[in-house]
């Protein structure tokens, strides 16, 4: 967890370099990738890549994806970022390879520190282990683990770490079953 230094809970806890480079980043995502079409991807890999953000092999990111700071962004092989999902990356979001993200899914690091009267801006970040799927509108809070083939349902909210082949849902996210990882299909196995 890493807390940000603030005086008051309305200053901003980014110095005026980062807070260029958000700027300018907006305005490049939304000029010369929002608009693009799916097979633009790697238009968009490299426009993220330009942005600092951690690319290996191929991952998808949708057109209507949302980044907030790309620099802490890691995408591998084949891992997805689908329609309007949010990577709130103020602190590091990893997806990795064959992760999914489903459409407005939304992964959040940030949060303050409630207990000082300055409210600082704490990140923690987020993995999503290889395999895994989050569902279509699930939050995934800062600091959690999702475990390689876990499996999060659709709208939950995801408070704490998933386990590893296991299946979770609902607010907030309950164990629903596990399985062994043997027993699953691998993604691109052509089963």
């Amino acid at each position: 967890m890493k807390i940000f230094e603030q005086t008051s809970p309305q200053d901003s806890p980014w110095d005026f370099k980062t807070k260029v480079r958000i700027l300018l980043w907006e305005y490049v995502w939304a000029l010369l990738c929002s608009w693009t079409p799916k097979p633009f991807n790697f238009w968009r890999l490299f426009i993220l890549k330009l942005f600092g953000c951690k690319i290996s092999g191929r991952p998808f990111v949708h057109q209507r994806a949302r980044i907030a700071l790309p620099w802490n962004l890691v995408l591998h092989d084949r891992a997805c970022l689908g329609d309007r999902a949010n990577a709130y990356s103020l602190g590091v979001i990893e997806i990795r390879m064959n992760a999914v993200v489903a459409q407005e899914a939304y992964l959040c690091t940030g949060t303050h520190a409630f207990m000082r009267p300055q409210m600082n801006l704490m990140t923690s970040p987020i993995i999503v282990g290889e395999g895994a799927f989050v569902g279509a509108r699930a939050f995934v809070l800062p600091g959690v683990t999702i475990g390689d083939g876990a499996v999060v349902g659709a709208c939950s909210v995801v408070t704490k770490n998933v386990s590893h082949n296991s299946v979770v849902a609902g607010n907030p996210a309950t164990l629903i079953t596990a399985w062994k990882s043997t027993t699953r299909v691998p993604i691109g196995s052509g089963n």
